[in-house]
């Protein structure tokens, strides 16, 4: 059968079967440098990682990267959530309980206003 018949019966191109294709002769080296510095900077994507090939000497672009790093399931973790309010929904508060002098600090803010209208603060400290 010829290619015509044959590509238009499996919905491909043609062109696709005739581009043989080839891997990078450097994918392996690439794929573990990439890997050695996403264990190195936890916190780094790949176009920061990108950045830092670059510089090491590799000529890659952040498609490839990204490419790669989709193929080895790298990902950055999320970031850890801000710390929680020191009172819950119902009104309570948690408090510190002191377990020696000086532990558990205290600040107070007193706000005026002078004869001309200005504003003033004081802060006192207390253990």
């Amino acid at each position: 059968m010829s290619e015509r018949r044959i590509c238009r019966v499996l919905g491909q191109h043609r062109s696709t079967q005739r581009k043989v294709p080839r891997g990078a002769d450097d994918e392996q080296a690439l794929s573990e440098d990439i890997i050695a510095l996403a264990k190195q900077y936890g916190r780094y994507g790949y176009r920061r990682v990108t950045a830092l090939l670059c510089h090491a000497g590799w000529t890659v672009n952040h498609k490839r990267v990204e490419r790669i790093w989709r193929r080895e399931g790298l990902k950055v973790p999320q970031k850890q959530p801000k710390r929680g309010r020191l009172w819950l929904n119902d009104g309570s508060c948690i408090r510190l309980r002191p377990e020696y002098p000086g532990h558990v600090w205290a600040y107070d803010f007193v706000e005026g206003r002078t004869h001309d209208g200005r504003k003033f603060r004081s802060s006192a400290r207390s253990a």
